[in-house]
């Protein structure tokens, strides 16, 4: 079905800026190229928004949350418009899934079974708890009453990545949204077309005015939201050095609220008594899925020595099975990278695992000769110093590395400066709960690998970031809470 839909997507996308509800050029009238990672090939040229553009966007989040309607809303009202955008989400489906494919390299399948059906319940959720948010009252010692409100934040920027273009921007603005915020959002530049044509519906749905403003731009317009002195709060996805400079930029005219989800090198621990086809199954999806573009992949694979040549054997097979090709093709498991530069820094890192002595199994090159495509890649014989296992690879890369004891394994798994996620593989329960608590790391998963629900908090320890997305605990991010304590008059007293 979604065969036929490109030319007419296209022909048909956004490609201007988006500021309290208008189509706008930037001021500069630059434009830059997103292109297709499959085709290699200029999809459209998108308005490119600078510093100037910025300040006009953040007056107009600035305006419409001063004066204009929106925090003034009852929750229930909120999360009637937030429930609107959902089903216009629903009934876009199939353009939107077009242009996340195009946009991406994203696979069919992927696009239409996880990203939008994941968008839509992120917005379903976060629009009944919009009328949810409820503080407390407190006991306290005198002739008082206390209590708690919780009220928004503000003007909240908000940054996020490529590699899951549509449903960052849902985890990022859904809570916003139902907490009484307004926004401005920076799409990644490699991906813009989605984030854009969300700006259609949120016109259909009846968003008042400045409420959501959607710039498209290189990492100066990133800076200058950070710099902005109208912006409340900065929620960042992307890499940690990256995550430092919005850390500085935020402190530097005022102090801003921040929250940060960056890199990973999550630790995946395969015991001797797992159920080895899951175990298989678990890490591979860890590690390829998405193409290996996730934060939280599981790329340091820890085996026990009693089954890692087994392991090895069936996670070869099943890496050699996944099958590359066009993304809009519903058989295709693997398609290409964001970009060629995403490619070529992928290609180093895996030349670099064979320079210090790493093994190659399977995999190591360009698949193809168009089309940012790299094979699935196994490496064995890992050491725990060895560059491939230290820094995020942020491709289909898997590191086998082997073990002999639960204690040991647990040092070297958590000898990282990133914390983002881990897995286990066992039967036993008692070594599960050991590694659970026992691992620096904001998720982890037991025999399985990378599931996550719109109620589950997700975020990182260490340098892999700090506050939490998805469940109440990513609606508290945008909400401050106010004391109120009155004396009561003698009068009121029994």
């Amino acid at each position: 079905m979604l065969r036929s839909l490109p030319k007419r997507v296209i022909s048909s996308a956004r490609t201007q800026l988006f500021i309290n509800n208008q189509w706008v050029n930037s001021k500069s009238r630059q434009t830059f190229k997103t292109i297709n990672p499959y085709t290699e090939e200029v999809i459209a040229e998108v308005q490119q928004s600078n510093e100037a553009d910025v300040d006009i966007a953040v007056k107009a989040a600035r305006t419409a949350f001063d004066k204009g309607p929106w925090r003034r809303m009852s929750g229930k009202e909120r999360g009637n418009l937030i429930l609107k955008l959902s089903d216009l989400i629903a009934d876009n489906f199939s353009p939107l899934s077009t242009l996340e494919i195009i946009d991406s390299g994203k696979p069919i399948k992927d696009v239409t079974t996880i990203d939008l059906p994941f968008s839509i319940d992120f917005y379903k959720y976060y629009a009944g708890l919009a009328n949810n948010i409820r503080g407390k009252t407190i006991p306290i010692t005198g002739p008082y009453t206390c209590y708690t409100r919780y009220e928004p934040v503000g003007v909240c920027a908000q940054i996020i990545p490529w590699n899951y273009p549509l449903m960052m921007q849902c985890w990022k603005m859904a809570p916003a949204l139902a907490a009484g915020c307004t926004l401005v959002l920076k799409p990644a530049e490699q991906t813009p077309l989605t984030a854009l044509k969300l700006g259609e519906l949120i016109i259909q749905a009846g968003f008042p005015e400045g409420v959501i403003n959607i710039l498209p731009g290189y990492g100066d317009v990133g800076r200058a939201l950070t710099l902005h002195p109208g912006v409340d709060k900065v929620a960042f996805t992307g890499s940690t050095e990256v995550g430092c400079e919005v850390m500085r930029n935020s402190g530097t005219k005022g102090l801003k609220r921040i929250s940060l989800e960056c890199g990973g090198k999550s630790p995946h621990i395969i015991f001797d008594d797992c159920d080895m086809e899951c175990a298989v199954a678990c890490a591979h999806f860890g590690v390829f899925g998405n193409m290996g573009q996730s934060c939280i992949a599981g790329t340091r694979v820890y085996v026990h020595e009693k089954i890692y040549d087994q392991f090895i054997e069936n996670s070869v097979y099943m890496a050699r099975a996944r099958l590359l090709g066009d993304p809009m093709d519903i058989r295709t498991h693997h398609g290409p990278q964001v970009d060629q530069t995403q490619m070529e820094k992928i290609l180093g890192y895996i030349e670099k695992g064979k320079s210090e002595g790493a093994k190659l199994v399977t995999g190591g090159n360009r698949w193809g000769n168009k089309g940012y495509f790299v094979e699935p890649t196994i490496f064995t014989d890992v050491k725990d110093e060895m560059t491939i296992a230290k820094e995020e690879i942020f491709g289909p890369v898997m590191s086998i590395l082997k073990f002999k004891d639960i204690n040991e394994v647990i040092s070297r798994a958590n000898n990282s400066k990133y914390g983002l996620g881990a897995g286990v593989q066992t039967m036993d329960i008692e070594k599960a709960l050991k590694v659970t608590n026992a691992m620096k790391a904001g998720t982890v998963y037991v025999n399985c690998y990378d599931y996550q629900t719109e109620n589950t908090p997700f975020g990182g320890y260490k340098q892999s970031g700090f506050g939490r997305e998805l469940g109440e605990d990513g609606l508290y991010q945008y909400l401050e809470c106010k004391t109120v304590i009155i004396k009561n008059s003698a009068d009121t007293l029994p």
